[in-house]
């Protein structure tokens, strides 16, 4: 079973995002453990602050190591080990389904949720494993990057899609953008279901499925496409 450790500000904001759907299914059916850590709760201050102002001067407030580093060790000592530490921020590698893959083979995963004008760097060096962003943008806190991140990887985590296949086969598999669905009616305002998907013949099926999806990937993401190309040595 995959457990997922959220050092955050908001527990409640995470729980609630995490325990629906597909992802609350697996939580239900132990495929996945999702465990929301408070930070606050380890502050040495009487009032609960776990930021101050930063060295050097400048806007806004810096969150403190000690409640950090503090909320990190609770977990450490009670699963044995250091796992494998996310920090959620812009200045981190983007976020890919590649990623999505490799992090999906840990057993233990800890994503640290910052705020304010950032964290203090001492923290992040003692305890962070990988830097991460999920796009060139900024947002409050990584509360919301974090909830991305997990649900992303939880779809490679054996048992938590009722269909196995479908996590290996959708968009970005092999550089590829997934292929138009389609549903009943077959016919709906005008427009006509394909054909070959029809047709009951399963080759023909496959054929088109990945024309298309060549033909998307080409024209939308040709970022992609290039890599695909490389891949297939084309």
């Amino acid at each position: 079973m995959t457990t997922f450790y959220i050092l955050t500000l908001f527990p409640e904001m995470v729980m609630d995002g995490l325990n629906t759907s597909i992802i609350g299914r697996a939580v239900k059916n132990e495929h996945l453990r999702i465990e929301a850590v408070n930070i606050r709760d380890y502050t040495m201050n009487k009032h609960g602050k776990v930021d101050d102002y930063p060295y050097g001067g400048g806007a806004g407030m810096v969150m403190q190591a000690q409640p950090i580093y503090d909320a990190y060790q609770s977990i450490v000592e009670r699963i044995g080990h250091r796992p494998r530490t996310v920090y959620l921020t812009p200045k981190g590698s983007t976020f890919s389904q590649a990623k999505a893959r490799e992090f999906a083979l840990e057993e233990d995963l800890i994503f640290l949720c910052g705020h304010y004008e950032g964290v203090d760097e001492r923290v992040l060096e003692e305890i962070v494993t990988d830097y991460m962003s999920i796009g060139d943008y900024v947002l409050t806190g990584g509360e919301l990057p974090a909830m991305v991140m997990i649900d992303a990887i939880s779809r490679m985590v054996p048992g938590v899609l009722s269909n196995e296949e479908s996590g290996q086969t959708e968009t970005f598999h092999n550089y590829l953008l997934e292929y138009p669905q389609y549903s009943r009616p077959e016919e709906w305002m005008g427009k006509k279901v394909p054909e070959v998907l029809l047709s009951g013949h399963h080759k023909n099926i496959e054929k088109w499925r990945l024309e298309q999806s060549i033909q998307l990937t080409r024209e939308n993401r040709p970022d992609l496409y290039e890599l695909y190309k490389r891949q297939e040595g084309k």
